[in-house]
C-alpha cells in the first residue's frame, strides 16, 4: 500500500508532546482541569502550524517542478525534449498546485481567526471533497509510470536531458532529484491523514471541531484509497508490460497483452537448488509473478547505467525462465509428516518409533539435517543402554531403570527441538509442485521448485495468495459479485470475498430450527503445519445457535482449523436459543495478582454467554471442543433473553418486555455477581438491539435508542426512526459512527456516536437490481476489513466500502451485490478473525535462542557475584543435560556412581539440578528447566512477539438454502431451500508489523 507509508513532516510541535508538558504543569500554576484543557489548545496549535508549514514545503516543491524543470525544457533556446513530451512528463502539475494554492489562501485566513473558531476540519473537507481534486490526482498518478519512462528513455538517448538533470539536482539546497519531487503528490494525502489523525486525538468529545475531523479523515482517506488503487493499478499494468516485452513465446506475450491477465503478486525471490543431504548447491535471484491464471518465473537483468539509476528509478528487464497453470502449481509442506511422527512420541511415549523418521527429505542447511541424524543414532545407543543397565545386579543413585528411561525421554524432547529448529529454517522456503516433461511411458511429470523468500511473513503470503486464487477459478466464483463496471475494471476476483464452502447446519431438525446467533470463539493450534495454518480459516471454533418450536434445542460447534469447517461437538439446551456473546478478558498488567488472574483465566478458557428463551444466560467455559456451564443468571421476571453485550466492568441483556439487565462483574475481575442483576426499563417493546461503548450502552427499543451509563443507569434516548412502526433492529459500530437497520424499509441510517445526529441515509433496493423494491427490509448487518456487510430479507447480500480510521463510516463507493444467495431472509452474519500463531512468524531455532537466552542470564548471574572476575578456565564442548523428568537423583537409593571419591556426607540440596562432583554423569547444564515437562518455550519478550502479525479473516452468512442470482446459468448445484445453510467468505490474510 504505497499511500499508507508516507510519514508527514513533522513539525516543531512534535517536540512539544502533552508528556513533556503535562510534568511542567506546576510551574504553570493551574488545576489539573484548566490544564488539561490549556494543553489541548497549545497542541492543537502546535500542530496546525505544522499543517501549515508541511502545505507550505509541499507547494515550494510543486513549485521548484514547475518553474526549474518544466518551464526551462519548454524555452524555445532550451528544446532539448519535444515540448510535447515534456508536457506528457509534467501532466496536471498545474493543476495541482492550482489546487493547493487556493488552500494554502483558505488555511492562512484560518489561521487568522483560530481564536474565535478553533477549527481545521470544515476546511479539509470543502477543499478536497471536490470531483477536480480526484480527477486531477487520478490524472497524475495514471501518468506517473509513463513520465518515469519517459525520463529514462530521455536520459538514455539525450545526453543533454542528462547533464541537465545533474545540474538541476546538484545546485539544489537539498540534493532531491526530480523523481523525489514528483513523488511528493503520491505522498500528501496520507501526510495529511497522519497529521489529522494527531489533531483529533487532542480534540475533545464535545469541541465543535470535532465532527468536522472525522468527517474530513474520512474524505481524505476514501481520496487516498481511491489513488492508491489507481496506482496500484498502473504499477501493475507496468510490470505486466515489461514482461511481455521479455517473454520470447508468441502465446505467452499475446496472452499477457490481451488485458485479461491480472497481477495478484510479484516479488524477487531466491531460487535455491538443494543437494541428497540438504546442502545448497546453487542459488539466484528471480523475479515470480502471480498472475490470476499463470505463475511466471523470471531471470533478472540489471540494469541502467549508474548515474541513470541514481536519478529515476530504473525498471529491469526480464527473461522468462519458466511459466505453470495455477490450478497445475502445488505447494508443498515439508515436514508434516515429522509434526505429525514427534506428536506420536509425546502422546503414546513411544520409545521405539525413533527410527521412522529416517529417509525423511528435509530443506535447509545441511548441517542441521546432520544434527537429527546423530540424535536420531544417539537415541538408538541410549535405548540399547536402557536395555543393558537393566540387567545390572547393584543399586546405584545415578544408573538405573528410572534414570536411563529418563534419558531416552530427553532425547525425545532434543529430537523434537530439533524438528522444529528445521522446520523454523523451512518458514522462508516456498517449495512448489510445477508440471514437468512427462515420462517415457507418457506419464505427466512434475519438477519441484524451491525459493527463499525474504521473510516467513512473505513466504505466508504467497501461500495464502496462491490458495485464494485458485479458489477465485470454483464454479462459485466466476466471479460471485456483480458490482459497476468501472469496479470490475479496476479489481481481480480474488479481491473481493471469495466464496469457500456451503454448510449444511441441524440437517437433521431442519423443519424446527431457525439460525439465531452465532460467534467465533478463537484458539490457536499448535498443531497446525506451516503452510495449512496460511491458508485455513481463522483458528478456533464457530458457535451457532438455533431456535424454535419443540424439544431440540441446541449449539453446534465447528472447527475451523481447515480449509474446510467440521462439526466436531454438539451442545443440548433446555429452551430455545436467542443470542450468543464471545467474552473478551481484559488484558492482564504485569502485576503478581493480574497474573494469577490472567493463569486462571486460561484455564478457564474462553467465556460465551448464551441467552435463552426462558429469561436465563448460561455462562459457558470453552476449551478447544470441552464445553462447561459456569454459572446461570435468571432476571428477574423471567423474560426471554434477545441480545446481549458486554463491557469491562458490566454484562448487559435486552430482554423481550422492553427492560435491560445489568450484572456486575464480581470483585477480582471474575464472572458476574448472579445477585447483582439491576432491570433499567427502556420502553414497553421488546430490546432487539444492544451496542456498548466501554461501560455505556446503547439499547434498542421500537424506533428509539437509549444510551444508558452502566455505573449510573443514566439514561438519555434519542429518535432513530420518524416512522414509530419502524423499530430499530440492528446497530454496528466503525470508528465514529453508528449504522442501524430497521424492521420496516430498506434504508439504513448512520448516526454520529457523540453528537447522536443523523448523518447518511442509503436505499440499499436501489444499489441494485436483484432486490425488489418496496418488498425489502434488511435483515442483518455487519462491518469488516472495511466493508459493510447488508443481509436483506430476499436473501441478497449486499457490501458496501466505509473507511476503517477514526473517521465517520459514511458509503463511499457503489455497491457489491453477491450473486450467491440464501433461498430465504439472511438471518446471520458474523465475522471470524484470528491472528497466526506468533511461532509461525519467527524464524531462529527454539533451541539456540533458549540457550542463548540460558547463558545470557548465566553469565550475567556470575558477574554479580562478589563484584570480582571469575578466575580464567578452560572452556569444555556444550554438552546437554539429559534430564527430563527427575530434578535430581539424590534422593534415588543407592550409591552415587563417579569417577570422584564420595566427599563425605554432602549430597546437593533437593532442589539442584547438578551433582556437586565435577565429572558425574550430569556434569553440564546449559538450561535443564527448558527440558522439564510443563515449561514453556520461551518466545521473547511480549512486545517483541507483537511485532509482527498476520491476520486471518473469514465471513460466514446463514439462512435458509443456497441459490445463484447471476444471468449465467448455476455455476453449480444449490441446497435445498429448506436447509439451513451457511455460506462461508473468506478474505485475504492481512500482514502487518
Amino acid at each position: 500500500m504505497l499511500f499508507f507509508r508516507a510519514e508527514p513532516d513533522r513539525a516543531p510541535w512534535a517536540k512539544a508532546r502533552p508528556p513533556d508538558a503535562r510534568r511542567r504543569a506546576p510551574l504553570l500554576g493551574l488545576a489539573p482541569g484548566g490544564f488539561s484543557h490549556c494543553l489541548l489548545q497549545v497542541v492543537r496549535r502546535l500542530i496546525l502550524s505544522s499543517i501549515v508549514q508541511s502545505e507550505s514545503s509541499y507547494l515550494n516543491s510543486l513549485k521548484r517542478i514547475l518553474q526549474e524543470y518544466q518551464k526551462p525544457l519548454l524555452e524555445p533556446q532550451n528544446w532539448i525534449l519535444n515540448p510535447k513530451k515534456v508536457r506528457h512528463i509534467f501532466y496536471r502539475l498545474q493543476e495541482i498546485h492550482q489546487c493547493h494554492s487556493m488552500f494554502q489562501i483558505a488555511l492562512a485566513s484560518r489561521v487568522a481567526e483560530w481564536d474565535h473558531s478553533e477549527t481545521i476540519g470544515d476546511l479539509f473537507v470543502a477543499s478536497f471533497s471536490k470531483s477536480m481534486v480526484l480527477e486531477v490526482y487520478s490524472d497524475y498518478i495514471n501518468n506517473f509510470t509513463n513520465a518515469m519512462t519517459l525520463i529514462k528513455k530521455a536520459c538514455m538517448s539525450k545526453p543533454a536531458f542528462l547533464d541537465f538533470l545533474k545540474k538541476k539536482q546538484a545546485s539544489s539546497p537539498d540534493r532531491i532529484t526530480l523523481y523525489g519531487l514528483m513523488v511528493k503528490p503520491i505522498q500528501r494525502f496520507p501526510q495529511f491523514i497522519l497529521l489529522l489523525q494527531d489533531m483529533l486525538k487532542n480534540t475533545p468529545k464535545i469541541h465543535n471541531d470535532r465532527l468536522p475531523l472525522q468527517l474530513a479523515l474520512t474524505e481524505l482517506e476514501t481520496l487516498a484509497e481511491k489513488l492508491n488503487e489507481q496506482k496500484r493499478l498502473a504499477d501493475q499494468e507496468a510490470e505486466i508490460q515489461q514482461l511481455a516485452h521479455s517473454v520470447g513465446d508468441r502465446n505467452l506475450s499475446k496472452l499477457l497483452n490481451s488485458g485479461q491477465r491480472q497481477l495478484i503478486q510479484c516479488e524477487l525471490l531466491t531460487e535455491i537448488v538443494y543437494g541428497d543431504e540438504g546442502q545448497v548447491l546453487k542459488s539466484k535471484e528471480r523475479k515470480v509473478f502471480l498472475l490470476n491464471d499463470t505463475l511466471i518465473c523470471a531471470n533478472v537483468n540489471l540494469k541502467g547505467p549508474p548515474d541513470i539509476s541514481s536519478l529515476v528509478p530504473v525498471g529491469p528487464q526480464y527473461t522468462v525462465k519458466w511459466c505453470a497453470p495455477l490450478l497445475q502449481t502445488q505447494v508443498v509442506e515439508v515436514g508434516q509428516d515429522i509434526v505429525t511422527w514427534v506428536l506420536s512420541i509425546m502422546l503414546r511415549c513411544d520409545l521405539e518409533c525413533a527410527s521412522c523418521v529416517s529417509g525423511k527429505v528435509f530443506l535447509g542447511s545441511s548441517r542441521l539435517y546432520q544434527e537429527l541424524e546423530e540424535l536420531q543414532h544417539d537415541m538408538a545407543v541410549v535405548q540399547e543402554v536402557s536395555l543393558l543397565v537393566g540387567t545390572l545386579h547393584g543399586t546405584y543413585q545415578n544408573l538405573n531403570t528410572t534414570v536411563s528411561q529418563d534419558w531416552c525421554l530427553a532425547l525425545q524432547r532434543l529430537i523434537r527441538l530439533k524438528v522444529e529448529e528445521i522446520q523454523n529454517a523451512n518458514k522462508c522456503h516456498l517449495r512448489l509442485s510445477i508440471p514437468g516433461k512427462p515420462d517415457k511411458s507418457g506419464r505427466p511429470g512434475s519438477i519441484v521448485v524451491v525459493f527463499k523468500t525474504p521473510s516467513p511473513l512473505s513466504k505466508i503470503s504467497w501461500v495464502n495468495r496462491l490458495h485464494l486464487a485458485k479458489i477465485a477459478h470454483r464454479q462459485e466464483n466466476p466471479p460471485g459479485w456483480e458490482c459497476a463496471e468501472e469496479d470490475v475494471k479496476t479489481k481481480a476476483h480474488f479481491s473481493y470475498p471469495l466464496l469457500t464452502c456451503k454448510l449444511p447446519v441441524f440437517s437433521s431438525m431442519t423443519h424446527s430450527l431457525k439460525l439465531e446467533a452465532a460467534l467465533h470463539s478463537p484458539s490457536q493450534s499448535s498443531l497446525l503445519g506451516f503452510c495449512i495454518a496460511s491458508t485455513s480459516l481463522p483458528q478456533g471454533y464457530l458457535w451457532v445457535a438455533g431456535g424454535g418450536s419443540g424439544f431440540n434445542h441446541q449449539v453446534e460447534i465447528f472447527s475451523l482449523n481447515r480449509a474446510t469447517p467440521r462439526l466436531v461437538k454438539t451442545v443440548p439446551l433446555r429452551a430455545p436459543v436467542l443470542c450468543l456473546e464471545y467474552v473478551k478478558e481484559p488484558c492482564p498488567s504485569t502485576e503478581e495478582r493480574e497474573a494469577e488472574k490472567a493463569q486462571s483465566a486460561a484455564q478457564r478458557g474462553n467465556i460465551i454467554c448464551v441467552g435463552l428463551q426462558d429469561g436465563s444466560i448460561c455462562v459457558y467455559s470453552s476449551v478447544d471442543t470441552a464445553v462447561h456451564c459456569l454459572s446461570t443468571l435468571v432476571n428477574p421476571d423471567g423474560c426471554p433473553v434477545l441480545c446481549i453485550k458486554h463491557s469491562p466492568s458490566f454484562l448487559f441483556a435486552g430482554l423481550a418486555d422492553g427492560k435491560v439487565a445489568v450484572y456486575h462483574r464480581r470483585a477480582g475481575g471474575e464472572l458476574w455477581d448472579v445477585d447483582s442483576c439491576r432491570l433499567v426499563s427502556v420502553g414497553s417493546e421488546p430490546v432487539c438491539s444492544l451496542l456498548t461503548f466501554e461501560d455505556a450502552v446503547w439499547a434498542s427499543c421500537a424506533s428509539r435508542v437509549n444510551v444508558i451509563q452502566g455505573s449510573s443507569l443514566h439514561t438519555r434516548s434519542f429518535t432513530a426512526h420518524s416512522d414509530a412502526g419502524c423499530s430499530v433492529s440492528h446497530m454496528i459500530r466503525s470508528g465514529g459512527g453508528v449504522w442501524m437497520a430497521f424492521t420496516q424499509g430498506s434504508s439504513i441510517h448512520l448516526f454520529h456516536t457523540e453528537t447522536l445526529e443523523p448523518l447518511q441515509e442509503v436505499n440499499i433496493s436501489t444499489h441494485t437490481a436483484h432486490l425488489t423494491p418496496g418488498q425489502v427490509c434488511v435483515s442483518s448487518l455487519l462491518i469488516c476489513q472495511g466493508l459493510l456487510w447488508v443481509g436483506t430479507s430476499q436473501g441478497i447480500i449486499v457490501t458496501f466500502p466505509v473507511p476503517t480510521l477514526e473517521g465517520i463510516p459514511k458509503i463511499t463507493g457503489k455497491g457489491m451485490t453477491s450473486l450467491n444467495a440464501h433461498c430465504g431472509p439472511v438471518d446471520l452474519l458474523v465475522s471470524t478473525s484470528s491472528a497466526l500463531a506468533s511461532d509461525l512468524l519467527k524464524r531462529d531455532s527454539i533451541l539456540n535462542s533458549s540457550e542463548e537466552g540460558a547463558n545470557r542470564e548465566a553469565e550475567g548471574g556470575k558477574g554479580d557475584e562478589g563484584g570480582a572476575a571469575p578466575p580464567p578456565r578452560e572452556e569444555k564442548p556444550k554438552r546437554l543435560l539429559l534430564q527430563y523428568r527427575l530434578h535430581s537423583t539424590c534422593q534415588l537409593p543407592g550409591k552415587l556412581l563417579s569417577v570422584q571419591p564420595a566427599q563425605g556426607t554432602h549430597r546437593p540440596p533437593p532442589e539442584s539440578l547438578v551433582h556437586s562432583q565435577g565429572f558425574s554423569i550430569y556434569e553440564v547444564c546449559e538450561d535443564p528447566d527448558v527440558w522439564l515437562r510443563g515449561r514453556p518455550v520461551e518466545w521473547g519478550k511480549e512486545g517483541q512477539v507483537r511485532c509482527n502479525k498476520v491476520t486471518s479473516t473469514a465471513v460466514f452468512s446463514g439462512g435458509r438454502g443456497h441459490r445463484w442470482i447471476g444471468q449465467t446459468s448455476s455455476p453449480g448445484p444449490c441446497s435445498a431451500s429448506t436447509d439451513n445453510t451457511l455460506l462461508v467468505w473468506q478474505l485475504p490474510l492481512t500482514l502487518s508489523q
